[in-house]
């Protein structure tokens, strides 16, 4: 199959780092923003995790309960040290193999170079030392999800997705494109479209499903992965991520792996107003 080269809709991400002033000369820090805050982890489980001095939980490529954000555009995000996730029950065969093995040895910590660690986060260590993220938010929205990738010197990477209900219609879905070749999707019978690395586009479900077919670019040449239908509920936002990951969430009970490449759904239903009438 022949895939064209179209311009898709470029999304709305912010990696923070690189955005800590405004163009306009006024310091991120003085803006005030107020909104819901998804955070999802771009690999495994985080544990530990505050913002605002409020816990926050980042769950490996899904969503956990939003916060309520109001501050700083400059989002801190903190780890408590040595925060891990809860230990899974084990059963009885289990406890008693282990009882006969013996618990293993916990791997050596790693020592960290503050030299890896990023300028921003290790000034702003010197007021807050636990922080590992920060994020920054886009002044007018009312909704974004956070996506905190592992980086340098245990700190993480942040990605900010504006998911305003403007830039992310209920209904609709929205493909983004985290691998680092071309994808290329045809959905609902459309032409072809090509996704370039950190490119997305919006697709309106026919019946409230989507009908795709998915590819990528290797060696110059593509390569189909899969035929696959999405039910797209019309009161939900909805996005689907395509990306390469070796996360123990892509992995089964058997060890294998589904797929040259990875894919993830996220799905936020509308909120209704449960406020009686005045």
């Amino acid at each position: 199959m022949k895939f064209n080269n179209m311009n898709p809709l470029r999304y709305f991400v912010i990696t923070t780092l690189s955005l800590l002033s405004l163009a306009n000369g006024q310091k991120a820090d003085e803006v005030k923003v107020s909104l819901k805050v998804d955070f999802v982890s771009w690999g495994e489980d985080l544990p530990g995790l505050t913002v605002d001095n409020k816990p926050v939980t980042a769950l490996a490529f899904r969503y956990s309960k939003n916060l309520r954000y109001s501050g700083s555009q400059i989002v801190e995000i903190s780890q408590i040290p040595g925060s891990k996730n809860p230990e899974p029950e084990l059963s009885a065969e289990d406890k008693k193999l282990l009882k006969q093995v013996g618990t293993p040895a916990a791997p050596p910590v790693k020592s960290i170079d503050p030299a890896e660690i990023p300028p921003q986060i290790l000034e702003r260590r010197k007021e807050n030392p636990n922080l590992v993220a920060l994020a920054m938010i886009p002044a007018n929205s009312k909704h974004v999800t956070i996506l905190l990738a592992p980086g340098k010197g245990g700190t993480f990477e942040t990605h900010v997705i504006d998911d305003d209900p403007a830039k992310l219609p209920f209904g609709q879905l929205r493909i983004y494109n985290f691998c680092t070749m071309p994808v290329a999707l045809r959905c609902t019978g459309a032409n072809p479209k090509e996704l370039k690395p950190r490119e997305a586009m919006f697709v309106a479900p026919t019946n409230q499903q989507v009908v795709y077919e998915l590819a990528y670019k290797k060696d110059k040449e593509w390569q189909i992965q899969e035929n696959n239908l999405l039910p797209i509920r019309a009161d939900e936002q909805a996005q689907m991520i395509v990306l390469q990951s070796n996360s123990g969430f892509f992995t089964s009970s058997d060890g294998s792996r589904g797929g040259f490449l990875q894919k993830v759904v996220l799905r936020r239903r509308k909120e209704v107003d449960a406020t009686p009438p005045q």
